[in-house]
């Protein structure tokens, strides 16, 4: 309220000036008049620096938080949310919807507030001097008001459509980015631009249309502002002429118009941000209010060490692609090693993916020591189970940083027994920088196997009670791969294993062998027996180290 005040005082002074000091010949009160002038000015200023910095303070703890919850909110979401969110979209919000925020909080709120009081204490200032001449200019608002919500209404769509492009863009580019080694291997750098340019136009398109919408409302609303200085000359003139009205209160009038032209056409522009604004804050509070299909019980059951017994009964699992597990039932047992074989898309990953709850089981049950899993904290129940992925992730850090990343307390020497397990040291040690060497986004730099066998050794030092392994060993050598497998079957002999593969190397000792096709556990015993059988396995042993997929089609024949 101070701050509009000082910036009424200089138009109000400059009609004092008028009738005072011109016309009235009291140059006495120039000086005391130029003098509050100055101060007015100064203190104006000072006030409105004060104001933007505590403004600009504010929106910075503001969208500090609001990041913070977003990503807390992505760490509590489950796989279901990120199988169908686009990672561009995502970005996104954290980072352009973020600082759509902080420049409403730091920027529009503090001009909205400012045209706001402004044009109300010069409203009342002017009904105050001349209630006529004053309600003349109000006459002539409606329209400005009316131009700029017709603005708001169609510039609306407009911003939404410019946000959804911009998601659209940065999706490419990170896709891009990700995949550039795709991208140079099939040789296709034309075929991205050429993507990325077609996601580029959208968004020139997008804010041109924006733009039109401007184009068609902007210059009336200029054009309707500067109408309010016609009025006040003609209508302001008459009542001079007429005495109605001192020379002095008509260059108040006339001082006092920018304080009701001001914020009108600033009335414009502010609606184009706080559309921004509105259009940002609905991702952001789209993605807030987003909830985890998968959650606690109200009452979750927690223990610090599972046995390991997994139980899976009667267990099926659809998606929107279809059915994917249909009433799988087996047990395994601590100190077991079953493992999950069959056709690419027979639900092995799927089957795993259930245990460790990333996806919740639509029909039957899957117990652990005996409890549902549903019951269980899902921290407690995923601390006790270690995965190695078979879409192996390594972070921007040190090997040694990688491995210990489920146990960030374990010291180098557990680091290294790890890796020595998993078959990772001799070669992790042959690197200039060993264990402190940097990976590289995704593991640049490292080939399939090592990648592997560092994602192995990280899941190995967590010393789980279940440990399951997704087509880790794929990608090296037989005799690695034995190696590796002597090593678990001497250190882990207490642990609950599975192992999902397709080559036989990696499952004919287990104690346990699923045959799954279709989603059905269609054989399942040990290699011994299923070999006896001559069925489906038989088939994938006669092409020994082959590929279940290669067995499936000799099958059919």
């Amino acid at each position: 309220m101070g701050f509009t005040l000082l910036n009424l005082i200089p138009p109000y002074l400059s009609g004092v000036i008028v009738d005072r000091v011109l016309l009235r010949g009291e140059k006495e009160l120039l000086w005391q008049v130029v003098l509050l002038v100055i101060g007015a000015t100064f203190l104006k200023s000072a006030a409105r620096y004060f104001y933007r910095l505590i403004f600009e303070h504010i929106s910075q703890d503001v969208v500090y938080q609001i990041r913070m919850n977003l990503y807390q909110k992505l760490q509590e979401l489950d796989f279901t949310f990120f199988d169908q969110a686009r990672t561009g979209d995502l970005m996104t919000r954290m980072s352009g919807d973020a600082d759509a925020v902080r420049h409403f909080i730091s920027w529009v709120a503090f001009s909205l507030v400012e045209n706001v009081a402004i044009f109300s204490f010069a409203l009342i200032t002017l009904f105050a001097i001349n209630y006529q001449l004053a309600l003349v200019l109000m006459a002539c608002t409606p329209l400005i008001c009316l131009l700029a919500l017709r603005l708001s209404i169609k510039v609306k769509p407009a911003f939404f459509g410019i946000r959804e492009q911009l998601s659209k863009l940065n999706s490419v580019v990170q896709e891009n980015i990700s995949g550039n080694r795709v991208v140079k291997a099939f040789a296709k750098e034309e075929y991205e631009i050429s993507k990325f340019s077609t996601e580029n136009d959208g968004f020139k398109e997008k804010n041109l249309q924006a733009i039109r919408i401007w184009e068609r409302y902007l210059p009336a609303l200029d054009a309707a502002c500067g109408g309010l200085t016609v009025v006040l000359l003609l209508v302001g003139g008459l009542m001079v002429i007429k005495g109605a009205l001192t020379i002095g209160r008509l260059v108040i009038f006339n001082s006092f118009l920018w304080t009701l032209s001001y914020p009108l056409r600033n009335l414009g522009w502010l609606i184009n941000d706080l559309q921004r604004f509105v259009a940002a804050a609905a991702q952001i509070l789209a993605l807030l209010e987003a909830e985890p299909k998968i959650k606690n019980s109200p009452t979750p059951l927690r223990k610090e060490r599972l046995e390991g017994q997994v139980e899976l009964v009667n267990v099926s699992f659809s998606q929107e692609s279809g059915e994917v597990l249909r009433e799988v039932s087996f047990t395994a047992r601590p100190g077991e090693t079953v493992a999950i074989v069959g056709p690419t898309g027979s639900g092995k990953s799927t089957l795993v993916n259930l245990i460790c709850r990333f996806y919740e089981v639509m029909d039957g049950e899957i117990l652990i020591d005996g409890v549902n899993i549903k019951e269980y904290d899902l921290t407690c129940l995923r601390s006790n189970i270690a995965v190695a992925m078979q879409d192996v992730f390594l972070f921007s850090d040190t090997i040694e940083g990688n491995i210990a990343y489920g146990l960030p307390d374990a010291g180098l020497e557990e680091v290294q027994q790890a890796a020595r397990t998993a078959g990772a040291h001799d070669f992790i040690t042959k690197l200039p920088a060993g264990y402190d060497t940097i990976v590289g986004e995704r593991g640049v730099g490292l080939s399939g196997g090592q990648k592997q066998r560092i994602a192995l050794a990280r899941a190995l030092l967590k010393d789980p009670a279940i440990l399951i392994l997704d087509d880790t060993t794929s990608s090296v050598d037989l005799e690695t791969e034995r190696a590796i497998q002597q090593n678990l079957k001497s250190l882990y002999k207490k642990k609950t294993i599975f192992v999902i593969a397709h080559r036989i190397s990696s499952v004919c000792n287990a104690d346990l062998i699923l045959t799954l096709k279709n989603g059905r556990i269609i054989e399942a015993g040990k290699h011994e027996e299923l070999v006896a059988r001559k069925g489906y396995y038989y088939t994938v042993f006669q092409h020994q180290y082959g590929d279940f997929d290669l067995a499936g089609s000799e099958e059919a024949k």
